[in-house]
Order: C-alpha cells, then structure tokens, then sequence
C-alpha cells in the first residue's frame, strides 16, 4: 500500500468560538429591551429557548472556525450581497456547521448555518448559493420572529383564555382537553412552516437572478434535497466483507434484527405522506411545481454554475466529508462517525485515516459496553431511520464484548505493517491489540 498523506481536521479556535458567543449573546440581551410590555414574558421565555439554541452550536464546538473556509464562505455571500441591494445594511453572517445531517438553518440573531452534511453533495457553487439566499429570504422576511409573535398572540387570545378556564372548570378529562388544546398551539424555534419555505424559495430566486450563479441551480438543489435521505450505503454487504476476518468470520447473528416484545423496532406500513414528512426535507416536489413558472423566465444559458473559485468548492466538499466523522466522533455520535465513516471507505478503501477511525470506533464501542455507557454514544434502532442506517445500528447492538475487541483487532491487523507510518494507527491497532488479549 502506498503511503498517502491522511486527513487532519482543521484545529478548532476555542477563543474565537468564546468571543463569538458572548458577542451574539450581547446582541441577544440587548434585543430583550424591545420586547412589548404586553405578553412580555411569553416573549422573553421563547427568545431565551431560541437563545439556548444558539448557544448550544457555540458550545459543542459546531461552528467550523478555519479561517480559508470562512473566507470562502464570506466570497459566496459577498457575491449575493452585491447583487442585491435590498440586504446591504443587514446584520447576518453565515458559517458552515460540522454537522452531517443534510440542511441549513436560519437559526436567529442574524446567524445562518451551513451544513457540512449538506454542501458535500451539491454539485456546484450556483447550488450552494441558492441555499444560502434561501436562508437569507427567512432571515429578511422575519418568520422565525413573526411566527413567535403569532404563537404569543394565539396563546393570550381572549378565545384560547376562555377554552384554558373552561377545561379548569370542567370536572373530568381536564388532561385529554389541555393536550388537545396545547396540540394546536405548538411552537417549536427550529421548524420553517411550509408555507414560509415557498416564500422563502421564492425569494430566494429572486436574489440568485439577480447574481452570476446559475438560477436553475433552484431546480437542482431541490430535487437533490428530495433524495437525500436516501440510503447510499449496502450494510449488510458492507459489514460482511470489512469483518469477515479468516480467524474471526463475521456472524449472521451480528445482523440479525430481534423480534418480540423487548427487541428489534416497528414495522411500519408504506406510507407515502408519513414517508415525506420524515424527510429532512418535505414538500420539495411541491417546492419545484411552484418555483417552475419562475425558474422558466429567469433562466439565462449564460449564467455561470461556479462563479468563486470551483477548485475552492471541491477541496472543502471532500474534506467535508471527513470533517462531519470527526466532528460526529468527538460529540459521542460513534454510531453516526460509524455510518458516515463506512460509506466513505466503500469509495476510498486504502485511506489510512477512514480505516483508522474504523479501528477507534470499535475500540469506543468496547470501551463504553464495558463501562456499561454504550447508550450514551449510540443511537438505538428506530423505524424513523433509514433501513441501512438501522441496521449498522442493529450490528452495533448485536456484537458482545469480545466480538468488539476481536473484530476490531482483525480489521486493523489487515493493514500491519503498511500503515505503521501513521501514528494515529499505530494507537489504535495497539490499543485493539491489548483488549483482543484479555
């Protein structure tokens, strides 16, 4: 095997994440002073979960400090703000999140949010700017804060105080008409209604048309986002053929979902609606029937599907892929760094740092059964998860102890001596060495 230079992640600027949360979280005080007085504290109660929200991405480290990608990212906002007057003036930033799940989020306080899980699959930077106007048409036309607005309305309305004194009064199935009532009045701050998304898609044309990108990249990203839920991996065949060692076989059993009562998870029945609105992304083919009348009068053949720096976009869509690993891993996500880690190797299945994480993983995974905290890293086989991702689940579930350790050591015993020039490997082959022996 040829040496090849591994994947390093990108050193995190711990300083820079500090002063950046306490700046937002001036900013955030200080809009508490604009409140109205009437329902003020229904108001002050939503912003302050909206707030810990925010908080949260700074403290578990989420935002992507590498000056490069920022820059890059700041060029690709450049070009749409420059475009467009009407959002010159407006205090927003954009960064990209180390996040694998496929989306972007305007998540309050003029922050959006860029997904790694998400750039990586786009094909261009006319895609990626579609999504980043997206953002930006949430955060021009206020639906985060005009849906708190209407929710603390709804919720002080003479007609909902007289239901709540109504259902206090009433001597049996208080708890059946208060989960009613509160059903129809749930907020959540993380949520776009689908009406806001086709505002948004809307305008978010608009402001591509205005650009160099590509428009048609609207169409494109949204039939990419109607999929991309969609398993890519082959578990089963996957895990067969990584962990089918000649002194250690792989096991059927390792597989094998539980029945009954106490085992295995839900079956559930096609359900096309129940289907679309699991995905990360409901609607788009919805999205698309509406956007079309639009996307047909803008569209320019000579618009330019890359318009930065292309060779920029794809370095950072490939290390992308290895950021959301990392990033999964040290956040105690092993079982997502698993998934996302196996799909890789099936493309580059000599990368040092891909069969390296292989060997950690399974160190983790015994390391934590045998301090009895193995549910605190992964997740749990749910029919709300894609069927391969269950299964890898499944797999995890399965293995004993000893099966870790072994399957571990086997896997990285493959590539002794040949990775012996990576240190990180040397560690991890060292460690499964020691826990296959005891």
């Amino acid at each position: 095997m040829a040496q090849q230079t591994p994947f390093s992640p990108a050193a995190e600027d711990i300083s820079f994440l500090k002063n950046l949360s306490e700046k937002y979280e001036r900013q955030y005080k200080a809009g508490m002073a604009s409140f109205p007085s009437k329902n003020k504290e229904d108001f002050e109660k939503i912003y302050k979960q909206r707030w810990d929200n925010i908080k949260e991405k700074f403290d578990n480290k989420e935002i992507y400090t590498s000056t490069p990608a920022q820059q890059y990212l700041d060029a690709l906002v450049d070009e749409i703000v420059k475009a467009n007057p009407i959002l010159k003036g407006h205090n927003f930033h954009c960064y990209f999140s180390r996040s694998g799940i496929p989306n972007a989020s305007y998540i309050g306080e003029g922050i959006i949010l860029f997904n790694m899980g998400l750039f990586h699959r786009l094909d261009n930077e006319s895609e990626a700017g579609f999504i980043i106007c997206h953002e930006l048409a949430h955060f021009l036309l206020k639906h985060s804060e005009n849906a708190i607005g209407k929710y603390v309305a709804a919720i002080n309305s003479e007609e909902v105080q007289q239901e709540l004194h109504k259902i206090k009064g009433a001597e049996y199935r208080k708890r059946e008409q208060l989960e009613k009532l509160v059903k129809g009045l749930t907020f959540s701050t993380l949520r776009h209604s689908r009406d806001h998304e086709n505002e948004a898609d809307s305008m978010a044309v608009e402001l591509l048309h205005n650009t160099r990108f590509d428009v048609s990249a609207a169409l494109t990203t949204l039939e990419l986002l109607d999929t991309i839920d969609t398993d890519t991996l082959n578990t089963g065949s996957c895990l067969e053929s990584m962990f089918n060692a000649r002194n250690y076989p792989f096991k059927k059993r390792w597989i094998a979902k539980e029945e009954g009562l106490l085992g295995g998870h839900a079956h559930l029945t096609e359900d096309n609606k129940l289907k679309d609105s699991l995905k990360t992304h409901p609607d788009c083919k919805l999205r698309i029937k509406i956007l079309q009348p639009m996307l047909n009068r803008y569209y320019q053949p000579s618009s330019l599907k890359n318009v930065v720096d292309k060779s920029r976009f794809d370095e950072l869509k490939n290390a992308f892929r290895y950021e959301t690993i990392e990033y999964a891993f040290v956040s105690n996500s092993f079982t997502r760094s698993f998934y996302y880690t196996l799909e890789l190797l099936q493309k580059n299945p000599t990368d040092p740092y891909l069969i390296t994480q292989t060997g950690k993983l399974l160190n983790a995974f015994y390391a934590a059964q045998k301090a009895h905290t193995l549910s605190k890293v992964v997740d749990l086989p749910s029919p709300g998860y894609p069927s391969n991702y269950n299964l890898l689940l499944q797999f995890v579930q399965n293995l004993y102890l000893e099966d870790f350790a072994s399957v571990s050591y086997y896997f990285l015993n493959r590539y002794h001596p040949e990775l012996d020039y990576y240190e990180p490997y040397k560690k991890a082959f060292s460690t499964s060495s020691q826990i296959a022996q005891q």
